[in-house]
């Protein structure tokens, strides 16, 4: 499957799944607002950060079972697990680029 490459003018919705404040949720955390704050400034975006001890409703209707997890939504909507460690990983998986920066 092909993924879009985000153009001028959209802009990305993310919402970021964690459980409380154990080292995972604050790692992801942490590697998405740095992933944003490097390669989606230019283009702009929404970040959420939904904590499915207090929200667990949310988490279910987004269908996600484990946390962290990242949902993008956009015209082809993309879902990562884990703590967004590898920055370009996340970057190419949100369609920004080829993950390196310009």
């Amino acid at each position: 499957m092909e993924k879009e490459k985000r153009v001028a003018g959209d802009v990305l919705v993310l919402r970021l799944y964690v459980a409380g404040d154990g080292p995972n949720s604050r790692q992801a955390v942490g590697n998405l607002k740095a992933i944003c704050s490097r390669w989606l400034e230019p283009v702009g975006y929404q970040l959420e950060i939904v904590d499915i001890l207090e929200e667990p409703f949310r988490a279910l209707e987004d269908g996600v079972l484990v946390t962290p997890t990242l949902i993008a939504d956009g015209s082809a909507p993309v879902s990562i697990v884990g703590t967004l460690s590898d920055h370009g990983a996340v970057v190419r998986a949100l369609g920004l680029n080829d993950g390196s920066r310009e």
